[in-house]
């Protein structure tokens, strides 16, 4: 696989946070963060890939640009078609 390849399949939320700064023709990191009503330093971790782009923030993106959940991961290298929250998520109870 060509680099050019591999690097739009990796997780890389800078790809996300370029392209709503361009989309939304915002200067910087802190008018991101104002619109998207989050502290900056939160935008400041998830580029530095400190913190991982949460459901919340991911929902707050998808409100104020209209853009899709899909293209939003998208954007960010998420190629996951299903999350799953726990491993024990839909298995039965054991009874005792």
């Amino acid at each position: 696989m060509s680099e050019a390849a591999r690097e739009t399949h990796t997780y890389n939320p800078n790809r996300l946070l370029d392209s709503l700064l361009q989309n939304m023709q915002l200067k910087n990191d802190a008018a991101l963060s104002r619109m998207l009503e989050v502290a900056p330093p939160v935008i400041s971790k998830i580029r530095h890939q400190r913190l991982p782009v949460s459901g919340a923030v991911l929902l707050r993106m998808h409100e104020t640009t209209g853009m899709s959940i899909g293209d939003l991961r998208f954007l960010m290298g998420d190629r996951r078609n299903k999350y799953r929250l726990s491993d024990a998520q839909g298995r039965p109870k054991r009874e005792a």
